[in-house]
């Protein structure tokens, strides 16, 4: 499939689950491309209502594409159920269709997420302020649609756009078409450097971005040695390449009920994460 056909497929899903009441909305990379500050993406990913994991994984199992059914991708996708979704887990899938598959990303939950994503749909998409908190990795690409985002967000009287700005030029050029909020100046300090025109505020949105992307590296070093033993177990299973998907699934929970933590962050300590960002060099 090209671009364009793909992305057809991806909005066709979303509506084939709406048309089964499903709460779903795509996000990420794709997101970005309708919102048009991307014009391709590798991240195909939606999100939905882990109430609706059973109406997804049927209609998963009956999609095909070029005659090809859809499986779990490789021995690392946790099962798409909601008590390790409920715990930060990503489901993993894929259609190995002609020279590149052709994959999704399940979320039940936003990462970061400020309100519950449901609240914030548009259309066939989640809105920009969650794909923008979505968007704070490690990965240095993903931050300059962040920063697209947020200016978006600003021009459409979002004024939660403020929180999305960590380039000091983009922040001073929006703050002379707009006012910051009194709330928001409490709720990011950093945004009374602009105000002030501080010099420190370049060195101090660099530190922000530093915290985040750190918060985020450590987050997947706790969920990667959390995945170890259930990749093990997976591989001990040894799952027919001829299983369905319910097949699959089956086994995934077999081995997730016993290798697999549900809540790695919790056993981890939410507050210890965070404080082993903050001293990060």
């Amino acid at each position: 499939m090209d671009p364009a056909e793909l992305h057809l497929f991806y909005e066709d899903l979303v509506r084939k689950l709406r048309d089964r009441g499903v709460v779903c909305a795509i996000t990420r990379g794709l997101a970005c491309v309708h919102y048009g500050i991307a014009e391709t993406t590798q991240d195909r990913d939606l999100l939905c209502h882990p109430e609706s994991f059973d109406d997804l994984l049927d209609l998963l199992g009956g999609t095909r594409i070029e005659g090809v059914p859809c499986c779990y991708r490789g021995n690392i996708s946790p099962p798409l159920d909601a008590r390790w979704h409920r715990g930060g887990w990503t489901s993993h899938f894929e259609w190995a269709a002609g020279p590149a598959a052709v994959t999704l990303d399940v979320f039940g939950h936003a990462l970061r997420e400020s309100t519950p994503w449901e609240r914030e749909v548009s259309g066939l998409y989640v809105g920009m302020n969650v794909v923008a908190e979505m968007k704070r990795t490690d990965r240095d690409k993903d931050w300059p649609f962040i920063r697209a985002l947020g200016t978006n967000m600003l021009r459409e009287r979002d004024w939660r756009g403020w929180l999305h700005l960590f380039d000091a030029d983009a922040l001073i050029e929006m703050q002379e078409e707009f006012a910051i909020p009194a709330e928001l100046l409490q709720a990011r300090p950093v945004l009374q450097l602009a105000v002030a025109r501080d010099t420190k505020l370049r060195g101090a949105l660099l530190a922000e971005r530093h915290f985040w992307q750190e918060l985020d590296r450590l987050r997947i070093r706790v969920y990667r040695a959390s995945l170890r033993p259930y990749v093990l177990a997976m591989g001990r299973a040894g799952t027919s390449g001829q299983a369905t998907l319910r097949e699959q699934h089956a086994a995934r929970l077999a081995c997730a009920e016993k290798d697999l933590n549900p809540s790695p962050l919790a056993t981890h300590g939410v507050d210890r994460l965070i404080e082993e960002a903050r001293k990060q060099p």
